[in-house]
């Protein structure tokens, strides 16, 4: 059989990643079918838990935001050719950083102070758990997969550490910091649109949504617009060849992984800042692994990253409510269609690839012949 021809630009970031996400709801459709469910109608009600529903549509974005970050974090390392897949940890001690600004800073200064502060905290810590790394690929030639294992387990060993004795809050037994004071919390997105007049349900949705929106356009302007982006390209591409140019290979990968984990160390301006008002263990709940298949999904652009965590945004808020609404549809269930998603966007991203590159290499040479 004869090569596939090479698949435009346009059909590799949108049309295979539609065609996945319908090949996996198409799996899924046809296990639900199998258990006794109506396929359309447990789509219907996953997607009124997930954007109908009064306070859906905001716990579907508080999700989104989480993704983001992640996704972000990975997409990063992936333009660098680097799998980063050390977000978890990133993101759990970039809470360490937000919670420790928080806690010392929120009782005598005002807010504008103390978040800002807390922000950058969050992305100083993840960005720090993300230079050793870098640091072990560029100067030793340690396997960027295994370093960012390893430390998302250091990371959970050092937090279940802190919150369980210098860090825990005086009184109780749970593993978790005293509560923020007001100063060190994110304003909830509900009382950011009532003090302009606009009524909206109760939701865990706050000001990190918008900081994760920034963060998107400050990735696409790094990645295409700015000298360290293209320096991070063309390491990607050939490291070789970015060497004999004169960039400086090691800075690049190290200054990479920096970004990827101070990206990642902002989901906990979500969590930590905005929801939680406090350190809790295990508060990243898996986000930094999803945000793979979110920067795998969104094929590493941020138009795609913000799609694929809506998508799983919707996946996570309406799935809570499938396992509401149906009795034989329980949360496995759920989990089993965010596995599908993942295994068409990941494992099988480019299943459907040949057969379209030529279908549309047949369109394209029918028009051209009717044209002549």
């Amino acid at each position: 059989m004869s090569a596939a021809p090479p698949l435009p630009r346009w059909a590799d970031l949108f049309l295979l990643p539609v065609l996945n996400l319908l090949a996996a709801f198409f799996v899924c459709g046809l296990i639900v079918l199998a258990i006794g469910e109506n396929p359309i109608t447990a789509l219907g009600v996953m997607l009124k838990g997930a954007f109908i529903f009064p306070g859906s549509l905001g716990y579907t974005l508080y999700y989104t935001t989480n993704f983001i970050f992640t996704g972000l974090a990975v997409a990063v390392a992936f333009h660098a050719m680097m799998f980063n897949i050390g977000g978890e940890g990133q993101a759990y001690v970039g809470g360490l950083g937000a919670g420790l600004v928080s806690l010392w800073l929120a009782q005598s200064m005002p807010s504008l102070i103390v978040l800002p502060l807390a922000v950058f905290g969050a992305a100083l810590f993840g960005a720090a758990w993300g230079i050793v790394p870098g640091y072990l690929q560029a100067k030793r030639g340690s396997h960027i997969v295994i370093t960012t294992i390893m430390f998302n387990f250091i990371a959970a060993s050092l937090m279940v550490w802190l919150l369980a004795g210098p860090l825990i809050e005086p009184g109780q037994m749970s593993p978790q910091t005293p509560k923020f004071a007001a100063a060190g919390q994110l304003p909830s997105m509900q009382s950011m649109l009532g003090a302009v007049g606009i009524e909206s349900a109760n939701s865990p949705l706050n000001l990190s949504f918008l900081i994760a929106l920034a963060a998107l356009f400050g990735f696409w302007v790094l990645i295409w617009r700015t000298r360290l982006g293209y320096q991070i390209r063309t390491v990607g591409q050939n490291p070789e060849a970015a060497r004999y140019a004169g960039i400086n290979v090691p800075r690049v990968v190290i200054i990479t992984l920096a970004i990827s984990g101070a990206l990642a160390g902002l989901m906990a301006t979500n969590e930590i800042l905005g929801v939680q008002h406090r350190v809790v263990l295990n508060f990243t709940a898996g986000y930094g692994f999803t945000g793979i298949a979110v920067a795998l999904m969104g094929r590493n652009h941020p138009i795609g990253i913000f799609l694929a965590s809506l998508l799983f945004g919707a996946l996570y808020q309406g799935g809570a409510e499938l396992d509401f609404e149906f009795q034989s549809i329980t949360r496995e269930m759920v989990l089993l269609i965010q596995g599908m998603i993942i295994l068409f966007s990941g494992a099988l991203a480019y299943m459907f690839n040949p057969p379209v590159a030529r279908l549309l290499a047949r369109l394209a040479a029918r028009r051209e012949a009717a044209n002549v």
